[in-house]
């Protein structure tokens, strides 16, 4: 039988970073749509760190209190005469360690996806573009990684460095290769949400980036004429 309150305690530091978590795991894996499944979180972030820190103190004061001899505990079962290991100090300690790495993950999580190698591409300066994106959503630097991640991966693009502090990123690309509503379209499937972007000509408030819907061929697939009867539409 597992001690409940290191359980609780465990399950609310994974909830509080899932939303920092989940889009770095998603880049990594190559499916951004899966990134914003818990960006919604991030609003109740602080009250599952408060709710973390208050399991683990008290269930660390609960197991290191003077005990007293004429109170037999019952808490704490025994197996062959010795306490539980999941009521043990050393499950505490890895339950607490376990906790800490949760919930200190968007501090250093930008590790796992950010790259020294350096990218270099050749191009016009007629088309060399330079934007900035206001971003809503990015509260860590493993935020920011998954930013600029997701935005180098758009072919066009040369650079991106993403701020939380200022909410935006930089962008820097090949307006023959790519466009802002790209590169706005890559950073928005991680769950962060561009709202503007600045160019020389001022700012432009994005409220909803479309789309793009595959249109139907309306090229007829069958070879020759050959087609069978009732299976080929009109042509148009």
């Amino acid at each position: 039988m597992i001690d409940k309150k290191l359980i609780a305690g465990a399950l609310t530091a994974v909830g509080a970073s899932l939303c920092c978590i989940t889009p770095v795991l998603a880049v990594l894996a190559g499916s951004t749509g899966f990134a914003s499944s818990f960006t919604w979180m991030e609003p109740f972030r602080p009250y599952l760190i408060a709710l973390t820190v208050v399991v683990l103190a008290y269930a660390w004061w609960d197991k290191l209190k003077p005990k007293k001899a004429d109170i037999e505990c019952a808490c704490e079962p025994e197996e062959g005469g010795k306490v539980s290991f999941w009521y043990s100090t050393t499950f505490l300690a890895l339950v607490t360690l376990f906790s800490a790495v949760m919930l200190s993950f968007p501090y250093w999580g930008d590790a796992l996806i950010r790259s020294d190698k350096p990218k270099t591409i050749v191009v016009d300066k007629v088309n060399l573009f330079k934007n900035t994106i206001h971003i809503e959503g990015m509260t860590c630097q493993a935020c920011e990684a998954t930013v600029e991640k997701v935005g180098s991966d758009v072919e066009g693009v040369i650079s991106i460095k993403a701020s939380t502090k200022d909410k935006r990123a930089i962008v820097e690309f090949d307006k023959s290769k790519t466009d802002i509503k790209t590169i706005m379209k890559a950073i928005g499937s991680t769950g962060y949400k561009p709202v503007s972007y600045e160019d020389k000509s001022g700012t432009h408030n994005v409220s909803d980036i479309p789309v793009e819907k595959h249109k139907e061929s309306t090229t007829s697939k069958c070879g020759a004429g050959k087609c069978g009867a009732g299976k080929c539409g009109d042509a148009k």
